[in-house]
Parts: structure tokens; sequence; C-alpha cells
């Protein structure tokens, strides 16, 4: 398990664990990063991730990239 923020480009990641404080929680899980879900990271720019997740496309930063964990 690591968090999304370390993992590869290109490739595919199960989501395990969504962290955070329960505002954090709610906003991500309405993103679709909930347990279970495949995430693909596309590219980081300046440790700003952007993500394949359910077929849209995602911003997220590097702190919320953190609180989420994959396989």
């Amino acid at each position: 398990m690591m968090p999304l923020s370390m993992a590869a480009t290109n490739v595919p990641s199960t989501i395990v664990k969504v962290g955070g404080k329960e505002e954090t929680h709610r906003f991500l899980e309405n993103l679709g990063f909930v347990p279970g879900a495949v995430v693909t990271v596309v590219s980081v720019v300046g440790g700003n991730l952007i993500v394949n997740i359910k077929e849209s496309r995602v911003a997220i930063g590097r702190d919320m990239s953190n609180k989420i964990l994959v396989n």
C-alpha cells in the first residue's frame, strides 16, 4: 500500500483506503475516490496530479493525494 502521490504514471491502481477529515473524505468520495475504484495517474505537474477515475479526469493536489492509499 502507498499514497496515490507515489503511484506510477499510466499504471492503474485500486483504491484501498481514503483518509483525512470527514469533510475531505466526503469531498473525495463525491469525486469517485472510494475503496475498490480503479484510478490511473495521467500526469504530475508541480506535485499536483491529474488522474483518470470512473471515466473522468480529475486534478488533485499533493496533500489530498497523500490521503488516498492504493495498491
